[in-house]
């Protein structure tokens, strides 16, 4: 039997946790946008799928970890924690790839390169998936 009372405390705690993540979500991709040595924005508007590629592959990295926060956690502030977490590893794991493994990864985003986006695309998922499965609540 459908509880409108119940239901009405379901739906205030789903709008905060969604908005909450919605939040860090889009707060991360201001940070990754601002700590990548070129200009996403700038390149998607010029049409570069590259970059369009990998700015996105950042945000699935990126939010597949904020799911399982949402899922494994019983608080706000725990999840907050994670998100931070996630968010901070995803950067890292960009900031490595860029130093050591793609050290041109710039050049090639703002060339267009599909291969070297599709890689960080592919790193970036990865590493969410990882993160998302060593949370534990």
């Amino acid at each position: 039997m459908f509880d409108p009372v119940l239901f009405a405390s379901g739906a205030l705690a789903f709008l905060l946790a969604f908005g909450l993540a919605g939040a860090f979500a889009l707060a991360f991709k201001y940070v990754y946008q601002w700590i990548t040595p070129h200009d996403e924005k700038q390149l998607i508007r010029q049409g570069n799928s590259a970059a369009a590629v990998v700015l996105g592959g950042a945000i699935l990295g990126y939010v597949i970890p904020l799911a399982s926060a949402l899922a494994q956690t019983h608080s706000l502030p725990e999840f907050a924690a994670w998100a931070l977490l996630a968010g901070v590893i995803q950067i890292a794991v960009f900031w490595i790839v860029r130093r050591v493994a793609v050290r041109d990864v710039s050049a090639r985003i703002e060339r267009g390169e599909m291969a070297c986006a599709l890689y960080l695309l592919s790193i970036s998922v990865a590493v969410g998936i990882i993160n998302a499965a060593c949370m534990t609540a």
